[in-house]
């Protein structure tokens, strides 16, 4: 097998399964920073014997046999902890064999979910939380997450070690907690899972414009949490929110992997039973919250399911998204939210009003170096017919995405543009 080929092959694999390998490896050594590590050995060992050894039938199970053998190895290797070998042994033994079952089951999953609750614990800062579970579940690189929060590589670098180090000081178990302590760490749990979804739905940089398999993997962790909590509201709208969303995703490329943006999709393409079950799931959140009550994540999934009832685009009721998006300002503020905003109105009320909110946003610190605001404008200016204009804030926009796709999607708005339509 060629180097590059095997290379990339190493690279898929780790992007579906890192996640897996290192929450089942914190269930056994319970210390997230050591199990990242012995799933890196694994990697770097994948990378030196794939390419002539050829890619095994089962690669997740490889690297996950590769890692534990690395720990037993790294344990015998010191003795004053001789005495733990056999207890690592019977550990080992007890779990099921990775080799068995390339899917790993329901036993996964719930190391998954474990590993997520261990990174969101209150030891952390909330970014710190977020930081650490993105990396660790959504194997996001620090070059990545570093862009998400607007920071420096080093800084953010600097800041996934102090968390691990800060998990490992205070001992915290690896597990799911349960009563007051599960309901006290749900809204952080919640937060990154939305997250991992979202750099799914829209990565932050490559050649994709989606990560489908971090999508599925997020909405399979929301299942989860609304059977951990199948009374709290924000669990099933969590879940209502990321399945209306991940309907669209057929329709979300072309033929030839081009951007379609929501407007102009094919909404025969949308997948009618992720719709079905994320408006059943919007149902239950309603009924457990009452409309006078509702969380972010209901209100989200309201407004997406605003979207998915709409035949056709012509026939989407954009005043009550104006609404349900006044709604969510009131109970998150944020410029982001703003910014959604301004492109209901400028769908209910024309492009000019949708023009002067996002104008309005131009000098918030939070959208320095957001893509989104100068690619929101340059859509607005353009269908205001003001075309140099838009040309210039779609070429601003597409510098600073990472995104390959995107970048390319918004290189065409501005050629469009300049050539007058």
């Amino acid at each position: 097998m060629a180097d590059a080929a095997a290379k990339a092959t190493v690279e898929a694999v780790w992007r579906i399964e890192s996640a897996r390998l290192v929450a089942g490896l914190a269930r056994v050594v319970r210390d997230v920073g050591l199990a990242e590590d012995l799933a890196q050995d694994a990697l770097v060992a994948a990378l030196e014997q794939w390419p002539s050894s050829g890619v095994p039938a089962n690669p997740g199970a490889w690297l996950t046999a590769v890692a534990r053998r690395r720990y037993v190895d790294g344990v015998r290797r010191q003795a004053s902890f001789e005495r733990r070998v056999p207890e690592i042994a019977r550990q080992l033994a007890e779990a099921a064999d990775p080799m068995a079952d390339i899917e790993f089951g329901a036993r996964v999953e719930d190391d998954v979910l474990r590993l997520i609750f261990t990174a969101c614990h209150p030891a952390l800062s909330r970014d710190a939380r977020v930081a650490l579970t993105l990396k660790l579940v959504a194997g996001l690189s620090t070059e990545q997450i570093a862009r998400a929060f607007l920071v420096s590589s080093p800084t953010m670098a600097a800041r996934v070690t102090r968390a691990k180090k800060a998990l490992a000081d205070a001992s915290v178990p690896f597990e799911v907690p349960a009563g007051a302590e599960l309901a006290a760490r749900l809204a952080s749990v919640l937060e990154v899972v939305y997250l991992i979804f979202n750099e799914g739905y829209s990565a932050t940089s490559g050649e994709s414009w989606t990560r489908a398999e971090l999508c599925e993997e997020a909405m399979r962790l929301g299942r989860m949490l609304a059977a951990l909590a199948p009374d709290e509201p924000e669990a099933h709208g969590l879940v209502a929110l990321m399945e209306i969303q991940a309907s669209r995703i057929p329709a979300r490329t072309g033929r030839d992997g081009e951007l379609i943006t929501l407007l102009h999709q094919d909404r025969g393409r949308w997948n009618r039973l992720l719709i079905t079950h994320g408006l059943a799931a919007l149902g239950t959140a309603e009924s457990l919250s009452g409309s006078e009550s509702s969380g972010p994540y209901v209100i989200q999934a309201a407004l997406a399911a605003c979207h998915a009832r709409a035949p056709a685009a012509a026939d989407t009721d954009w005043n009550r998204i104006v609404a349900l998006y006044d709604v969510l300002l009131s109970l998150v503020p944020s410029p982001v939210v703003e910014l959604n905003r301004a492109v209901a109105v400028s769908m209910a009320e024309g492009p000019a009003a949708g023009l002067a909110i996002v104008d309005a946003l131009a000098g918030s610190p939070a959208l320095r170096g957001y893509h989104l605001l100068p690619s929101v404008r340059g859509d607005l200016l353009d269908r205001l017919g003001r075309r140099a204009e838009a040309r210039a804030e779609f070429e601003r926009a597409a510098a600073m995405t990472a995104n390959a796709s995107e970048r390319a999607h918004l290189l065409a708005r501005a050629a469009r543009a300049a050539a007058g339509g």
